[in-house]
Order: C-alpha cells, then structure tokens, then sequence
C-alpha cells in the first residue's frame, strides 16, 4: 500500500513537470494529496471488481493496478496508451484493471455504477463497484438519483466521497449546511462513515467493511474519507482562495509522510527500505515516460474504430 501510494504521488509529480514542458495536450486535475483514499479504497477490492472515476482519475488508476506506462502514453496521446490515446486525463479507462471510463461530468459516476451494480447483481455474482466523487457531486441531481436506486434494490455499490472541501474553488461550508456529507445517507437508509481520508488503513477498514456487506447482499454504503488535494482544481487554478494557514496544516497531514512514519516506528519498514522504494518508484516512472515519448500517434482512421455505431 505504501509502494502504491508513493506511485501515485511521483506519477503526478512527473505528470505535473511534462504539463509545463507542453508534453500533455490538455488539461489535468492531480491526484496529489488524496493518495490515501484511492489506495485504501482499492485494497479492499479484488481485480474482478469495478472502480467508477472522476474527472482526478490518475490515482484510482494507479491504484486499481493499472500500468503506469500505458497511463502515461495515455495522457501523451499515443496509440500505445490505455485508450489508445484518445481519452486523455479526464477519461482513462482499463477493462483489464477494472476500470470502466473516467466520467469527468461531476456525479455523472453514480447512476452508472447503480448500473453496473445491478449488472453484478442480475448475473448473480458477488462483485462490487466503487464509486469515487468530490464534495462538489453531493449536490448534483445524479447522485441523489444513483445513491437512491442503489438503496431501494440493495445494490452491491461503495459510494466513496473524496471530500477535499472544495467544489473547485467553493467551500462545502457555503453549499452544505449538514455537519457531514455521510449524514445525507440516512435519507435514503443505508449506512455511512466519516473517516481520516489520510490514512490509508482508515479508509481501507472501512471499505472492507462496506465491501463486505455489499458481497452479502445487503447494499450499498457511503464511505466519506476527509482529505485535502495539494494543489490547485486544475493545472491552470493557483488556489488562492484557500486560507494560507489552512493549506500547512494539511500539508502537515500528509498522507504518504504519515504512513512511512507510522510504517518505521511499528517496525513494518526501514528507512532504508522506504528509500529503496522511493528509488525503484522514480525509474519506473522515467521508463513510464521514455515509453510514452517513444509510442506512436494514433492514426486518422483510428477514429472509426472502437465505436458502436
């Protein structure tokens, strides 16, 4: 878990530097910050099982044991990508990891995986999706609609909130009035936690549990896992509408520092370890890069295929 939440974070890092050289057409939103969640929801799940993601979805990639290289020749827009170029940062997808498309509409994720629930539970299987979302989706009509039909068929659904605290640059103070989002789940009578998004085996406890219950058949449950995105919306967004003092004090709640903290002092890691892993994590991600740069464009006709009609 450590190693992956460590992938996540220098993937972005890099990700982040080749945006700036013009590498990436586009935009990207960073999963920098967030790591805990998307690998402490991730854990919980076996490969069969499906993620639902966001217009953010590097880390839940990453984290659903997508290949990095295929990741990163995907935001270059190769052919050699895992979309074969063509969906680009808000729109990865990866059947073979367990990843149906990135959804970037906010929320637009959650009545398709009430779809993909029912999907799992008319075939009479014990998979389960997971649903990631921000703060900002809460609100939208989608996600009362999806969390709802989940509800009343008992459907085997994880609705996992991200709540960073910001809907791009409004604070959930100013468009939330409930102490929490998990507090919205008894509307529609199914179970909810809040929980430390920054630490990783918090949130996995947590998914187990609901992971667990949704296999029994007993539907879906809202997990809200508390974090904090290190930069800005979107590459081009310099957050200065957070507090300054706000910003340190997460930065001191640093998910992946707090981890290898926790991980040395109980004697499940040496520093010497943790170094190595940092170091085999940084040349994975070069050669991640040299096989994005050297992977080839995608043809004009490529556009006729993988499509339904």
């Amino acid at each position: 878990m450590y190693k992956r939440m460590v992938e996540i974070r220098h993937f972005e890092q890099r990700v982040y530097d080749l945006f700036l050289e013009g590498l990436i057409p586009g935009t990207i939103h960073l999963y920098t910050g967030q790591e805990a969640v998307a690998v402490g929801a991730c854990a919980a799940l076996r490969k069969d099982d499906l993620v639902l993601s966001t217009h953010r979805p590097h880390g839940h990639y990453i984290a659903k044991g997508g290949r990095i290289d295929r990741l990163m020749a995907e935001l270059f827009g190769k052919a050699s990508g895992c979309c074969k170029g063509k969906g680009g940062s808000m729109h990865v997808c990866d059947f073979n990891a367990g990843m149906p498309p990135a959804i970037a509409i906010v929320g637009a994720n959650v009545p398709i995986a009430a779809g993909i629930g029912l999907s799992f539970k008319l075939k009479g299987t014990d998979q389960v999706a997971a649903c990631f979302f921000g703060d900002g989706a809460v609100n939208q009509g989608m996600w009362h609609e999806g969390v709802n039909i989940a509800s009343v068929w008992k459907l085997p659904v994880i609705f996992v909130c991200e709540n960073n605290f910001y809907a791009a640059s409004t604070h959930i103070s100013k468009v939330i009035s409930s102490e929490t989002i998990a507090d919205r789940a008894c509307a529609y009578g199914i179970p909810s936690v809040t929980v430390d998004g920054n630490e990783v085996l918090e949130v996995s406890e947590a998914t187990t549990r609901a992971v667990e219950r949704a296999r029994r058949g007993l539907g879906p449950t809202l997990v809200e896992c508390l974090t904090y995105r290190h930069g800005g919306h979107s590459r081009g967004d310099p957050a200065t509408y957070r507090p300054k003092d706000e910003v340190e004090a997460w930065l001191r709640k640093d998910p992946i520092l707090r981890f290898r903290s926790k991980l040395v002092e109980t004697g499940g890691l040496t520093e010497q370890e943790a170094a190595d892993i940092e170091r085999e994590v940084a040349g994975n991600i070069e050669r991640a890069v040299e096989f994005a740069r050297n992977g080839p464009l995608p043809q004009p006709e490529s556009a006729l295929e993988d499509i339904y009609a």
